[in-house]
């Protein structure tokens, strides 16, 4: 201002030509201070297009970025296995540059082939156990698997005390047989994540027979399998569920919106939170969006938008900002074996599909 102002003040004392070239000046002045006088958000910085099986708030946090850098973000939501169905088939022309969510340590692994191969900005900055340690998964946020949803009036109604249900066991009661929703371990990473996380704590030994016996008890008391992980805690949520075995993120987020039927238990047991995983597609048709996608995600700032949602920040040293996420010494917490889970994944999902089909007959 007190550039333009000098101008002007010259410009009262010339005539003619001389006052011409002042103004051409002058323009050009004003265009470099409009140019570096601040810096503005990116404008039609192309398109990123995510498939995801996460929850609403964080798919907005993926908005969030593209408001940030001026991309245009379209995320199609649907559960894991249909992300990695549609991953594989378009294998040839791919139609979407990243998978937010649903890359476990298993996924990663047997799904190499159809990612890029890329380690985010920042990576090594996150604690040890929770970096990208196949170059593939970037890991943005922890999930806790052991999430039990209970409905508080449908317990009433059954004369069950929620105060009293603690745990995995409890989900033996007969009185909650054919009330209780889960997942298929077998398409969804969610009901895979709360299956290894049963056969982690309730054997004599970690994934020992004894803790397959207790799930095939606990298949018994099933209600049966729901396709979508959304369906589990929104059935509880609307009473047609006793309990849902679901996971931590949109359970707290029913809690956070105001819901006073129901109830969230953590397994007395043991409960894993698992870090999430996010992954370029191979050949991604904007690759340089997609690793800037993954580099902001596990930067601060990224960090600091997750931790406005009901996930838990990868970056532990960054608090949720909601109340109603329970610190973590105040849960029994179990550490997952992912590598000997990985290993394992395809000869588990089967095991579990013939206890599954053998109790529940068509």
């Amino acid at each position: 201002i007190e550039v333009v102002i000098r101008f002007i003040t010259l410009g009262n004392e010339l005539e003619g030509g001389k006052m011409k070239k002042l103004l051409t000046i002058l323009m050009a002045v004003m265009l470099v201070l409009s140019m570096t006088g601040c810096e503005p958000k990116e404008e039609d910085a192309g398109t990123l297009v995510i498939y995801s099986p996460n929850t609403d708030a964080l798919v907005d946090v993926a908005y969030t970025f593209g408001e940030l850098y001026g991309i245009t973000v379209e995320v199609q939501s649907m559960g894991t296995g249909e992300c990695l169905e549609k991953i594989v088939s378009e294998a040839e022309n791919p139609q979407a540059d990243i998978l937010y969510g649903g890359m476990n340590y298993a996924n990663a692994i047997n799904y190499a082939e159809y990612f890029e191969p890329y380690v985010a900005k920042g990576d090594d900055k996150l604690p040890e156990a929770y970096r990208n340690i196949n170059g593939i998964s970037t890991h943005y946020c922890l999930d806790g698997s052991a999430a039990l949803l209970i409905n508080l009036d449908i317990f009433a109604e059954l004369g069950l005390d929620p105060e009293e249900f603690k745990g995995y066991n409890d989900l033996l009661n007969p009185l909650l047989k054919g009330r209780i929703a889960m997942g298929n371990p077998a398409a969804s990473s969610s009901a895979w994540a709360e299956l290894t996380n049963m056969l982690l704590v309730m054997g004599d030994e970690p994934y020992d027979e004894k803790a397959w016996e207790w799930v095939g008890k606990f298949i018994d008391n099933l209600t049966g399998i729901l396709s979508s992980s959304s369906a589990i805690w929104k059935g509880v949520a609307n009473g047609e569920y006793a309990v849902g075995v679901s996971y931590e993120d949109p359970c707290v987020s029913l809690l956070v919106d105001g819901a006073t039927n129901v109830k969230l238990v953590y397994p007395e047991e043991g409960a894993v939170w698992l870090p999430a995983g996010a992954a370029i597609i191979k050949n991604a048709p904007n690759m340089e969006n997609a690793k800037k996608f993954l580099d902001w995600l596990i930067s601060e700032e990224g960090q600091n938008e997750i931790a406005k949602t009901t996930a838990r920040p990868v970056n532990t040293a960054i608090s949720n900002t909601t109340d109603k996420m329970i610190p973590f010494d105040q849960i029994n917490i179990a550490v997952e074996d992912m590598a000997y889970c990985g290993a394992n994944k395809k000869d588990w999902q089967a095991r579990w599909e013939q206890m599954y089909n053998a109790a529940h007959p068509e």
